[in-house]
């Protein structure tokens, strides 16, 4: 287990919990699938131009040390950069949901596994 922390920031402040280099990897690439499911329905043919086929949601959980959850549902967003996630991290003595941007989620997983390694 690595003793760095991964330190996730919401729309306002910050949750840091301790978190696995191979976790890490794994959260890494269920963002990058989602941010094609993204780009799939962003990429959608103009209205009255066919039915788009709906992207399955990203519903990622982890369990360490703390309880994480991260679910998106990528066919209600315009963009890949407008997408939000609902966040939870919870352990037996504290719950935290909140929403938080994906994009900033993506970037502090890439910091957290430059600093790892």
């Amino acid at each position: 287990m690595s003793s760095i922390p991964l330190t996730l920031n919401l729309i306002e402040g910050s949750v840091s919990f301790s978190f696995s280099p191979q976790a890490g990897r794994e959260l890494k690439a269920a963002t990058d699938q989602l941010m094609e499911r993204l780009k799939a329905v962003a990429a959608k043919p103009t209205p009255g131009g066919g039915k788009v086929t709906p992207q399955p949601p990203l519903e990622y959980r982890y369990t360490g040390e703390v309880f994480l959850e991260i679910f998106c549902n990528p066919n209600i967003w315009p963009t890949p950069f407008a997408a939000k996630v609902l966040l939870t991290v919870r352990n037996v003595n504290i719950r935290l949901t909140t929403e938080a941007e994906l994009t900033r989620i993506i970037e502090d997983i890439n910091n957290y596994l430059e600093q790892v390694g």
